[in-house]
């Protein structure tokens, strides 16, 4: 069902969503809810507040304010009307939703033992938008592949939030899983691949089953953390591609480094605008210091476009600068 998201919402704010032109539904990267103030959107770059008949507007008094009972009516249904069997995830701060679709959440923290315990008093949401843009990839895959196309680079892919990581890595994991038969293209096997989907954002599982299209040999563990799940992939699923999103903690550098080491590739992403921002943290630093990633991608969005720059594993610009990737990321 198109715009199948739609359903996620209180009927108020439903109805004025609803009311938006097609063309710019089918754009929308984020949808912003807090209690009492301006309903607000974000698509192509571009962000207005909507008022209740659907007009977009940039004055904040003549936008829909959603109430308390339309925070409490969207609660209960990102919830499935069972707020109490998501504890782990109101610690953390976000509900994944079947179809990749993350709705991060604001409202007051209640700590446990000097950390966020859970929240409460929730009247804030945030939902972002997951799509599924095959092809996405086209341009990129070949400057990732080694000269004889059996073999993928271990690459680093980077950008500010919401740039493209999430889909990019998407499309990339159902290409390589796929092969290519040939043609333009030239022929390229299928490899094996992994994907540790902590937030269960780059297969959008469900019961287990991904809701997106991640190629014929690719294997997920579903709201694993990073580190223990790239370990589990490389001791019992044996990978030949082994992909992560949002890389960054100590301990999911170790995993990444465990992988290089065992001869598996790595293709993850982390936030960042450029290399050297990313070599002044600790851990990623030394990944990067090292010289463990063959490819760097830098993706940028401009006036909703993506598009990218690659380098080297000496950091390096590549002659591979793409101008835009039509379609772009909507979530990541």
């Amino acid at each position: 069902m198109a715009n199948d998201w739609l359903q996620l919402f209180p009927e108020k704010v439903k109805a004025a969503l609803s009311r938006l032109p097609l063309t710019l539904l089918e754009t929308v990267e984020e949808i912003r809810i807090r209690e009492g103030r301006p309903l607000e959107i974000n698509y192509a770059g571009k962000y207005h507040f909507v008022d209740a008949a659907g007009g977009l507007t940039l004055e904040p008094e003549e936008a829909y304010k959603p109430d308390r009972e339309d925070s409490h009516r969207m609660l209960d249904l990102i919830s499935n009307h069972s707020l109490y069997t998501m504890e782990e995830e109101l610690r953390k701060g976000f509900i994944t939703i079947p179809g990749g679709h993350r709705i991060g959440l604001a409202g007051r923290t209640v700590l446990s033992g000097g950390s966020v315990g859970h929240l409460r008093d929730i009247g804030g949401f945030n939902v972002r938008i997951a799509r599924e843009i095959p092809g996405v990839a086209d341009r990129l895959l070949p400057h990732l592949l080694d000269g004889s196309r059996q073999r993928v680079m271990h690459t680093l892919i980077l950008s500010p939030p919401q740039h493209g990581k999430t889909t990019l890595l998407r499309d990339l994991a159902r290409q390589i899983s796929a092969g290519s038969k040939g043609g333009r293209e030239g022929r390229r096997p299928g490899l094996k691949v992994g994907i540790v989907d902590e937030r269960s954002e780059i297969a959008g599982s469900r019961r287990g089953i991904p809701a997106f299209d991640i190629g014929p040999r690719t294997d997920v563990l579903d709201g694993c953390p990073k580190a223990e799940g790239m370990m589990m992939m490389i001791r019992s699923l044996s990978p030949d591609v082994l992909i992560a999103d949002e890389i960054g903690r100590p301990e999911d550098v170790e995993a990444v480094s465990e992988a290089l080491h065992a001869g598996i590739t790595v293709l993850a992403a982390a936030h960042g605008r450029e290399v050297s921002e990313l070599a002044l943290r600790p851990g990623l630093g030394r990944l990067i210091e090292l010289g463990m990633f063959e490819r760097y991608v830098i993706l940028r969005r401009s006036a909703g476009e993506l598009s990218f720059r690659v380098l080297d594993g000496r950091k390096r610009s590549l002659p591979v600068y793409t101008g835009e990737v039509k379609g772009g990321e909507r979530h990541a």
